[in-house]
């Protein structure tokens, strides 16, 4: 039974009627779920731009006649163009989880590789006989290939969606080939690979970064402008969750291999598994539907839609034709403006300003916590706490799942709970780092018992608490933009995260030497994700259940207004409680 009184109840839905206060909790629930969703197709209706003669069914109904021509003149071309096999389901459903699973399941790769280099490295390191600023590099090549990969972005998405994603699947490929197949200087009687077989590392991982930046973007705009409103929380968490999924996978793999000769080779080939996986899938996807509409092809928009919505349903109809407003409104914008217009509104109008500025902010929060870092060095970390080599690429396997475990929270309740409650982990970041810096100044070899327990405390709450909020780095910019601004918002927050997991990452041994590791995890990383915390109570918008071109009046708001309607609401709740 759910715990709300009869006087909140009628003060809340005054429109229901007394029948409801004698129902049980589980029905009151579902009571207020259908009242809400009656309010909010009534105001997704009246925010259609209509004249004094529009009429829903009749509008969507020339759509449909255009969806049919399409069809019948060159449906099956245009399918062989997007090398698409085309699903559809009696249960729209399916085909919206398959669409969210298979491109979320691009995760993974970004996944492995940030586990899996941390394993590969031990054997990297004897064989290839890096130095300190070489081994750096090697693992810093990949975020700063997929800030360049983020860059590229948009260009690809002016030509498909769903095929960005295919490009990033196939430079992917090429960089893990070249990684696997990089060179011993000692077996090669050739000068030229003597001397340059480290830089066929280095470009293999600079490749296969380019194509995790194209990735990292391009798959949340895609679910984003594919799924309902009610799963797009879900569908957009799932692509960290496969992150997380795929670093599991990455330190399991590295512990098979670890005492295999040569077995880093196995261990940075195993992602071509993965990487095919995913082109396989793709070729089952629709392209989306908003790209589709943006382009004018509204035949196919309407297709593609009638496989992920149940058309028959109001709230399909009124979510397709705010679609179609929303495309033709900014292609008349478009062809009266200049061509790089849609990067000049992204700073100079406000509202994408203010989606532009919390994005980028929130991003940074969680990079500058440290999170890739510890992916990248934990082998190193768990080593630096007591554990032999062999032990510590096993013990990763404790941060990886703690990361895992974290994720599923903010999938299941996303879009139920809200946005705003996952920012507040930041918050728990900061007692994990505490007790990671304080493992590290017990003494190992008189309390190794105690160090690593406290250590390994303070890494799971760290690791879980980031896989919910790492969901919140895909989601809000993913629908924080407006459609003219979205490929140009998420490509700068897509190259801003990656520039700062090149940052920590490439400095990570010079700023544990210069504040040693517990100056850095408590003083550095846990000090920005306390001052975090408070900024994520102020100015964190909350957009769920809100479509696409609803968030645009969230972003109208000016900072102090939201930061003043966050109070309050956190008054109310507490009151309420």
């Amino acid at each position: 039974m759910i715990l709300i009184s009869t006087v909140q109840f009628r003060s809340k839905f005054p429109s229901l009627s007394s029948k409801h206060f004698a129902m049980s909790g589980l029905e009151i629930e579902k009571a207020i779920d259908s009242h809400q969703e009656k309010v909010q197709i009534e105001y997704d209706e009246g925010s259609l731009e209509q004249g004094s003669d529009f009429n829903v069914d009749e509008e969507f109904e020339k759509y449909r006649q255009l969806g049919a021509a399409e069809t019948q003149t060159s449906g099956f071309w245009n399918s062989l163009k997007r090398f698409e096999i085309p699903l559809d389901f009696k249960d729209k459903r399916h085909m919206v989880h398959l669409l969210g699973g298979f491109a979320s399941f691009a995760g993974v790769l970004s996944g492995v590789d940030q586990s899996i280099i941390s394993g590969a490295q031990l054997g990297l390191n004897s064989q290839l006989h890096l130095s300190g600023d070489q081994n750096s590099l090697v693992s810093a090549l990949m975020p700063l290939g997929a800030v360049g990969g983020s860059l590229m972005l948009p260009p690809l998405q002016k030509f498909s969606r769903k095929n960005a994603i295919t490009v990033s699947c196939i430079l992917y490929t090429i960089g893990a080939i070249m990684c696997a197949a990089t060179p011993i200087p000692k077996q090669v009687g050739s000068s030229f690979f003597n001397k340059n077989s480290t830089n066929v590392l280095y470009a293999g991982r600079f490749i296969l970064g380019l194509g995790v930046g194209i990735e990292g973007g391009g798959v949340n705009v895609y679910i984003a402008e594919s799924v309902p409103s009610d799963k797009r929380g879900v569908l957009v968490s799932a692509y960290q969750f496969f992150i997380a999924f795929g670093e599991v996978l990455g330190y399991a793999i590295a512990a098979i291999f670890i005492s295999t000769h040569a077995g880093w080779r196995y261990m940075l080939g195993s992602s071509l598994v993965f990487s095919t996986i995913l082109l396989i899938g793709l070729i089952f996807l629709p392209e989306s539907p908003r790209f589709l509409a943006k382009k004018g092809k509204y035949g196919e928009a309407f297709n593609v839609f009638a496989r992920l919505r149940d058309i028959n349903e109001k709230r399909s109809k009124v979510e397709f034709l705010q679609m179609i407003q929303a495309a033709e409104h900014e292609r008349e914008v478009r062809l009266t403006t200049k061509r790089y217009k849609a990067w000049v509104e992204l700073f100079t109008v406000p509202r994408n300003r203010r989606a532009l500025i919390y994005g980028l902010i929130m991003i940074t929060l969680g990079q500058l916590t440290g999170i890739n870092a510890v992916m990248y060095y934990l082998s190193d970390l768990m080593g630096q706490i007591g554990f032999s080599d062999k032990n510590a690429v096993f013990m990763s396997l404790v941060g990886g799942g703690s990361l895992l475990i974290g994720t599923i929270p903010a999938i299941l309740y996303m879009d139920k709970f809200g946005r705003r409650i996952w920012g507040y982990n930041l918050i728990g970041f900061f007692i994990g780092l505490v007790l990671v810096g304080v493992g590290y100044l017990i003494p190992i070899d008189t309390n190794l018992p105690a160090a690593e327990g406290v250590y390994l405390t303070g890494l799971i709450l760290y690791m879980g608490f980031f896989g919910s909020y790492a969901c919140l780095t895909w989601v809000v910019p993913s629908e924080s933009f407006s459609l003219g601004t979205r490929s140009q918002g998420v490509t700068l927050c897509s190259a801003l995260l990656y520039i700062w997991s090149f940052t920590v990452t490439y400095n990570f041994n010079r700023m544990k030497e210069a504040l040693t590791y517990t100056g850095l995890t408590i003083g550095f990383y846990g000090g920005i994700a306390f001052l975090g915390f408070f900024y994520q109570v102020l100015f964190m918008p909350e957009t769920k259940g809100k479509t696409l071109e609803e968030i645009d009046e969230i972003f109208e708001k000016s900072s102090f207004v939201l930061a003043k309607e966050n109070l309050q609401g956190l008054k109310r709740f507490w009151s309420f409680k």
